[in-house]
């Protein structure tokens, strides 16, 4: 799958550290097959990936459509489509499938969001459903 993750308050707090379990759950998402893919709405985000020493586990980094999002696709160039998003914002995640995680604001080592991230992406690749409580079908989906 192509999966998008959102950067600020999905995976960088607003002191620009890194939420915990990121890189882990990056790697085991590429040994797992996937690809992993940097959006965000404020911009590319490529120098906070170089910073974090995260580039060798992405695939591309691109600008996030916050608005039209079918239309945002085309005009940032974001190529291959999502197939499963995560995100701070309810209203993307709806749109393409995918969880809708809580904001991660400030530097904490008891963050354990990732791992349970990982495995709704998990049950989401083997049945196509997750229980994770943010998960959402993309708009349409049956």
């Amino acid at each position: 799958m192509n999966i998008y993750f959102d950067c600020d308050y999905t995976i960088l707090a607003m002191d620009g550290s890194l939420r915990p379990g990121t890189q882990e759950v990056f790697s085991k998402l590429l040994e797992d097959g996937h690809k992993v893919f940097i959006w965000s709405g404020v911009g590319l985000r490529s120098d906070d990936m170089k910073r974090l020493n995260l580039m060798n586990l992405i695939s591309g980094v691109f600008v996030k459509p916050i608005a039209d999002f079918e239309i945002g696709l085309q005009r940032f160039g974001v190529d291959p489509r999502p197939d499963f998003v995560i995100d701070d914002h309810r209203e993307i995640v709806e749109a393409f499938g995918g969880v809708h995680i809580e904001p991660y604001y400030f530097r904490s080592a008891e963050d354990g969001h990732m791992e349970d991230l990982y495995q709704a992406i998990a049950e989401y690749s083997d049945r196509g459903t997750s229980s994770h409580r943010g998960f959402k079908l993309a708009s349409g989906s049956i």
